[in-house]
C-alpha cells in the first residue's frame, strides 16, 4: 500500500459543548508515567505522552473528582497499549502469541487470578490487574457487571480485526461496524465514567431498545470519526479495518470519496442520536419511569455521551499528536512500541 500523502479530516459539525478537568494535563503525565512504572513502554515516552490519554479523559469525565481522572487515564493508556501491541502481532505473524494474555485478563476478570504465573509476569497482564482492581474497587453494581461483560468482548473483536487482515479477508460494512463498535474499547470506559459520575443507571433502562440505540449511535459516530482520524496510518499499512477504505473497496470509489461518504454517515448519525434522546425520553415517559433519581441519573449519563463525541473529536484534532505523527501516518509502528512485550515473562 502507498502512503496516503494528502489527507485533511473534515469538519464533522458536532452540535455539542464540552469541558475539560483542569488537571488533565497532570493527569497526562502520571498516567505516562504509571505506563512506565509497569514497562509496558521504556522508550520515546514523550511519544507515548504525547498520545494525549489525559486530555481525553479529562474530556469525558464530567465533573468528577481528579483521581477518578487519573484512573480512567491510566485504564486509557493501557488499552492503547494493548492496541498496538495487537497490532504489532499481526503485522509480524505472532497472533498466537496474543491468546495467553487475553486469556489471564479474561480469567482475572471473571475469577481474580491472572492463571499462571507467565502470563502474570507480563506487563501487559500485571497493568491490567492493577488498573482493573482499582477500577472494581467500590464499582456500583450495576457498572461492573458491564464493565465485566465489555473488556472480553473487547478481546474477542481485537481477534475479529486479525481475522479480517488475514485469510478471512475484508469484512462488509455492516459486520464492521457492529464489531467496531467493541474494537473502539469505549464500552468498558463508558462504564468507568458512569460510576465516577456517581450513577447506576438501572439495567431494565440499559437493556431498552432505545437506550441502545442511542450508545450505538455514540459509540458509531466516535468510532467513524476515529476511521477518518486514522486513515493515513491504516492505508499505508494495508489495514483494512477502517470504515473508510472498506466503502472505497466495497463501492469501487476514491478514498477521497469515501471519506466524504463517512462525514454524511456521521452527520445522518448525529440526527439519529438526537432523535434517539427525545425518544428515550418519550419512551420512560409512556413506560411510567418516574423516579426523579432514574431520571436525573438517565439525564446525565446522555449528557456524558455527549460528551465522549464531542471530547473525543476535539482531542483527536486538538491534544492527540498519534495521529499526526510522521512514523503514524507512514504505516510504521510507533517509536514506543516494545517488539517483545507481549513475551516478556
Amino acid at each position: 500500500m502507498t502512503q496516503l500523502n494528502s489527507f485533511s479530516v473534515p469538519d464533522f459539525h458536532l452540535p455539542f459543548g464540552n469541558s475539560k478537568h483542569p488537571l488533565a494535563a497532570r493527569a497526562n503525565a502520571e498516567a505516562a508515567t504509571w505506563a512506565v512504572r509497569h514497562e509496558l513502554v521504556t522508550d520515546a515516552v514523550d511519544q507515548f505522552a504525547g498520545i494525549g490519554f489525559g486530555h481525553l479523559a479529562g474530556r469525558v469525565s464530567g465533573d468528577v473528582p481528579y483521581e477518578t481522572v487519573v484512573l480512567l487515564a491510566e485504564w486509557m493508556a493501557w488499552s492503547f497499549v494493548l492496541d498496538d501491541q495487537h497490532d504489532h502481532l499481526i503485522r509480524t505473524g505472532e497472533v498466537a502469541a496474543w491468546r495467553p494474555v487475553a486469556e489471564a485478563i479474561t480469567e482475572h476478570l471473571a475469577t481474580g487470578s491472572a492463571g499462571g504465573s507467565g502470563a502474570r509476569r507480563n506487563p501487559l497482564v500485571k497493568g491490567f490487574v492493577d488498573v482493573c482492581d482499582r477500577i472494581l474497587d467500590g464499582m456500583p453494581e450495576g457498572p461492573a457487571a458491564r464493565y465485566r461483560a465489555h473488556v472480553p468482548l473487547m478481546l474477542d473483536s481485537l481477534d475479529q480485526e486479525a481475522g479480517n487482515r488475514g485469510g478471512e479477508g475484508r469484512p462488509t460494512v455492516r459486520d464492521y461496524i457492529l464489531m467496531r463498535r467493541h474494537s473502539s474499547q469505549i464500552l468498558p470506559m463508558m462504564d468507568m465514567v458512569e460510576a465516577g459520575l456517581g450513577l447506576d443507571v438501572p439495567q431494565r433502562i440499559h437493556d431498552l431498545p432505545e437506550f441502545k440505540a442511542l450508545v450505538a449511535s455514540a459509540l458509531d459516530v466516535i468510532s467513524w470519526g476515529n476511521d477518518v482520524f486514522s486513515l493515513p496510518k491504516e492505508h499505508s499499512c494495508g489495514d483494512n479495518n477502517n470504515l473508510v477504505s472498506l466503502i472505497s473497496s466495497w463501492e469501487g470509489c476514491s478514498l477521497a470519496t469515501a471519506v466524504r461518504a463517512v462525514e454524511g454517515r456521521i452527520q445522518d448519525r448525529i440526527e439519529e442520536y438526537l432523535a434517539g434522546e427525545r425518544l428515550l425520553t418519550e419512551t420512560l415517559d409512556a413506560r411510567g419511569e418516574t423516579d426523579p433519581q432514574v431520571r436525573a441519573a438517565v439525564s446525565r449519563i446522555v449528557r456524558s455521551y455527549e460528551d465522549w463525541i464531542i471530547g473525543a473529536d476535539l482531542w483527536q484534532r486538538y491534544e492527540c499528536t498519534r495521529y499526526s505523527d510522521e512514523r503514524f501516518a507512514a504505516g510504521l509502528e510507533s517509536a514506543y512500541t516494545r517488539p517483545g512485550l507481549v513475551s516478556v515473562a
